[in-house]
């Protein structure tokens, strides 16, 4: 089992999206996405004011012992880089003093509730986009070379300094025979020295390579998903076919005696194609599969089962549960449900703030409170405690 960390501090709202908004410099969410997602990079000083680390290092370094975390140990030396896989117990890791190490831990959000209240804050970005909170601690000169994401990111300084330089790269090429995806002729055009509350976002396949300036040296990495057309749309056909009713059989009596056995049947590349129509033609199936698909909990997740009695009363999700919804159906942790009317409306409130006061869950009907008992019961949400 993970660690036991600090309680969380009081629950973050994501900004308003026409408010400006110390977080993005000044900008309201509205006019940062149209300004610079996706689009060009922006660097913030001071985003979060007085910020304080989440999480001594030796908690992190704890953290990366764990079974249930995914960790790396990156060290760079003369002779070229190394990479190493967690679990890592401390006796793993080089010494403190030693330069041009880091140790990576991913996915924080998923065992930390401050880290997760920290995600909350970029939440003008849709759900299905926003990913994980991952900490990189570096020595001094610590980094992992330069390279590029295929997906957005905010780096947000938590302790000590790190100089970031970045670039728009043309050429993608890597170096070889490297266990790191690192650029072979890297081209910066920018630099900037990041303190403890800067933070840097960088869009897609924007280069960037960042060093520890000094020891103690740690980066959160608010990373966002970008799905693969391609591995979602297998998803998806998996998902459908697997829900499909339809057991027509293929059927050929007009199929000619033929000189050429191997050659595939006309007919029957037909009967596919109709199959995969008839599969896409199926739209509820469609948005089912992409909800459900988009709030799968992530590989080692588990969700642990109360420790008290169901009662009706203020609710709130667990931080590893995934909530979404659209006009039809309700997702949460890859199953989907069908909703309308003040039900749809109520679980909708519990994704969009992911918490219920005591008087929604009250006046739900009973169909809903059975609903939020069962995901009760699940370990998906979790009674809140007044004071």
């Amino acid at each position: 089992m993970p660690p036991a960390f600090p309680s969380s501090p009081p629950a973050l709202s994501a900004p308003a999206p026409d408010v400006p908004c110390h977080l993005l410099g000044g900008l309201s969410p509205a006019q940062f996405m149209r300004r610079h997602w996706q689009k060009k990079p922006l660097l913030i000083r001071n985003a979060i004011p007085g910020f304080a680390p989440l999480l001594s290092r030796q908690q992190l370094f704890g953290m990366a012992a764990e079974e249930a975390v995914e960790s790396r140990l990156i060290v760079r030396k003369p002779n070229g880089w190394t990479l190493k896989h967690g679990p890592l117990a401390r006796t793993q890791l080089p010494p403190l003093k030693q330069a041009g190490w880091t140790l990576l831990v991913q996915g924080v959000d998923q065992h930390l509730d401050a880290a997760h209240e920290l995600l909350q804050r970029f939440r003008f970005v849709p759900d299905a986009r926003l990913d994980d909170l991952m900490i990189s601690w570096a020595s001094d000169s610590g980094g992992v070379g330069p390279h590029f994401d295929s997906y957005d990111v905010f780096l947000l300084q938590a302790t000590g300094q790190r100089r970031w330089r970045i670039g728009r790269q043309k050429d993608l090429s890597l170096q070889p025979d490297v266990p790191l995806k690192i650029l072979s002729h890297f081209e910066p055009e920018e630099e900037h020295l990041l303190n403890p509350g800067d933070m840097l976002y960088l869009p897609p396949r924007w280069a960037h390579d960042g060093d520890a300036v000094g020891a103690d040296c740690s980066t959160y990495s608010i990373g966002f998903r970008a799905p693969q057309r391609g591995g979602l749309a297998g998803e998806l056909l998996q998902r459908m076919a697997d829900e499909l009713d339809d057991d027509t059989l293929f059927r050929d009596p007009s199929q000619p005696a033929t000189a050429h056995p191997a050659a595939m049947p006309a007919a029957l590349e037909a009967f596919a194609v109709d199959a995969l129509q008839r599969l896409l033609a199926e739209r509820q199936s469609l948005a089912c599969a992409l909800g459900e698909v988009m709030t799968e909990p992530k590989p080692r997740i588990w969700f642990d089962e109360p420790e008290v009695d169901w009662l009706p009363g203020a609710l709130r999700l667990d931080r590893r549960t995934r909530m979404m919804y659209d006009e039809r159906h309700i997702f949460i942790n890859g199953e989907s449900f069908r909703a309308g009317g003040a039900d749809a409306r109520l679980m909708q409130e519990l994704a969009d703030r992911r918490r219920l006061d005591e008087r929604q869950v009250l006046r739900a009907s009973a169909g809903a409170q059975a609903l939020l008992q069962d995901w009760f019961d699940a370990g998906w949400l979790h009674r809140m405690v007044p004071g």
